[in-house]
């Protein structure tokens, strides 16, 4: 039975560029590639966690099969008075359609011709593991968590503790796949998610890639450029995807997620861009982080052990997720001390809670002690992620920032 990620995000159909948070430089231009026919056989779209480069290939690859912006016309038929018609040209279009027969099979991840590879695990036993067997899933996994991570899908599907990848099974059913003639006439797209997860076996597709059938569009969705096979990264025409700022980050949780405006721009501001991070901490905006890290940097500073163990005891039964929401919001409010320790009159421009308690740090600590304990608060975050024993992580953390901020001693009053 799959188990659904712990956070909530909004579902809508997918995918046009205008569905795209931010990317206003590469909605622009990758219409631009197919119009003016310099489009590359092979694409490697590069961006960090949450940044869209997901949500961005699937509406490109919507637009590549758009009748009304690439597609073949309708035949207008025969001329009244016998004389010959112009062939009919597509729409200059910068977006796709969304209501021709083939957006709307795009959209619901069913067109024809375009495929998907993306990491999986063996679904039965003694069957190789490949990505149509865990279509079905995809196809709502994408509607619905198009910002998710591997580690959400993977859980997703059920895959527990196992490695997804992306097998030498998998890359002959490509193969296969896109030596087919197009259903539609056009062109046949391959979206593989995680190029990361292709092993050596990954060069099955070399031959493939630097020769494909006519109009055959490879687009890799990728996190991590070292981890990809070179001999396919070199092969690939690579376009990078930054993250969205952090005003297109509020747009989207307030017109998406119906955040407030307040606790938008503050999500928006720690979660640094990554959409998916931004989705995860609006799940636990409710929790008071800054009554509970006042209780901590109490503990460890004035009123000590007993109080810390209750404390680590605490944070123990908040789950993995809240704990690294905790240590991000935390280091938020470091970075935000750091930046009116130099730059003072900007203290304004921060809603009115965290820049007082972000001024109450700078009491406590000199730039150096926040810089200390933003790193210690990296390492721990490290850890949680890999399934680290919290209260320990905690207590261990505790000790830690004690000897770090001993010296200059406030207490954090409400």
């Amino acid at each position: 039975m799959k188990e659904r990620p712990g956070f909530s995000f909004f579902t809508f159909a997918l995918m046009q560029f205008k569905d795209v948070i931010g990317q206003e430089h590469l909605k622009n231009e990758l219409p631009e590639l197919m119009r003016e026919n310099r489009l590359a056989h092979a694409m490697l779209l590069l961006g960090k966690e949450g940044a869209g480069g997901l949500p961005l290939a699937l509406a490109f690859a919507q637009y590549i099969v758009c009748e009304k912006a690439n597609g073949v016309p309708k035949d207008p038929g025969p001329s009244l008075f016998g004389d010959d018609l112009p062939a009919a040209q597509p729409e200059a279009l910068t977006d796709a359609c969304g209501v021709c027969p083939s957006c709307q099979r795009a959209s619901e991840l069913a067109h024809p011709d375009i495929h998907f590879s993306y990491p999986v695990v063996t679904k039965k036993a003694g069957t190789p593991p490949i990505s149509a067997d865990y279509i079905t899933e995809w196809r709502e996994f994408v509607k619905t968590y198009p910002y998710g991570n591997v580690y959400d899908w993977l859980q997703f599907i059920g895959a527990e503790n196992k490695q997804g990848n992306i097998t030498a099974n998998e890359c002959n059913d490509i193969i296969r796949k896109l030596n087919l003639k197009s259903f539609e006439g056009g062109y046949k797209v391959l979206v593989m998610w995680l190029p990361e997860y292709l092993g050596n076996e990954g060069n099955k597709l070399l031959k493939l890639i630097e020769e494909p059938p006519e109009k055959t569009v490879f687009l890799l969705i990728a996190e991590n450029e070292g981890q990809i096979l070179q001999t396919i990264l070199s092969r690939c025409q690579l376009i990078k995807v930054p993250l969205p700022g952090d005003a297109e980050i509020k747009e989207a949780l307030v017109s998406r997620n119906k955040a407030d405006e307040i606790t938008a721009a503050r999500v928006a501001a720690i979660s640094e861009g990554n959409y998916r991070e931004a989705l995860q901490i609006m799940q636990h905006s409710d929790e008071d982080w800054q009554n509970l890290l006042r209780d901590w940097l109490n503990s460890i500073m004035k009123t000590g052990p007993v109080a810390q163990s209750k404390w680590v005891d605490e944070i123990g039964q908040v789950g993995r997720e809240g704990q690294k929401q905790f240590l991000r919001y935390f280091n938020h409010l470091l970075q935000l001390a750091l930046r009116l320790q130099v730059m003072p009159d900007l203290a304004q421009q921060y809603p009115d809670k965290e820049r007082d308690f972000a001024l109450r740090l700078n009491r406590i600590t000199s730039i150096e002690q926040q810089q200390a304990i933003i790193e210690e608060l990296d390492h721990a975050a490290y850890y949680i992620e890999r399934n680290a024993n919290g209260k320990m992580l905690f207590m261990a953390l505790t000790i830690k920032i004690y000897h770090i901020i001993q010296d200059n001693v406030v207490l954090l009053n409400d």
